[in-house]
């Protein structure tokens, strides 16, 4: 460990302001100097946090790009496919869905953040996308199944709901 001595001289509101917090915490003002430059090593440190959601001068690109590919798509697998082909996918990204390159996977955006929310697509679909771990909501938003309160049918198979009165 490396020691040494630093002399900081300060004006004398901050070293009252500094004198103040020290008796308020119980430690001498050499402590809190010392927390001040630890927090701010951490913050400096931190790895740089993105914003969730994508920068628009990104989206308006990628809905001109994959609109029609996220429209006409008739099941998961064909808009999986259709999007892999342009170099981009779908995953399973919180309660919804995030478009990723492919390959790759950096995240770009929320696929809502396209015009196609998780839900919207779900039902277009009548399921929910393959392997996504949130089965409330896929049971919530897949309405006949939830007024039916039955399980959801099995990922990749086609279903026939049988309504018994």
């Amino acid at each position: 460990m490396i020691t040494g001595e630093l002399t900081v001289t300060l004006a004398q509101p901050t070293l009252v302001a500094l004198l103040n917090l020290a008796d308020a915490d119980g430690i001498d003002p050499q402590g809190v100097i010392l927390r001040a430059i630890e927090a701010e090593i951490a913050r400096a440190r931190a790895p740089v946090r993105i914003p969730v959601r994508a920068q628009e001068r990104l989206l308006a690109p990628l809905r001109a790009l994959l609109a029609r590919d996220l429209a006409v798509a008739q099941t998961w697998d064909d808009l999986q496919s259709r999007l892999i082909a342009k170099g981009y996918r779908l995953r399973e990204a919180g309660g919804g869905l995030a478009l990723v390159t492919h390959p790759g996977g950096k995240r770009l955006c929320k696929a809502s953040e396209l015009g196609f929310s998780y839900s919207d697509l779900m039902r277009r679909f009548g399921r929910p996308f393959p392997g996504h771990a949130h089965h409330k909501l896929a049971a919530r938003v897949l309405d006949p199944m939830r007024r039916a309160n039955r399980p959801l049918p099995p990922q990749g198979d086609d279903f026939t709901l049988i309504e018994r009165f």
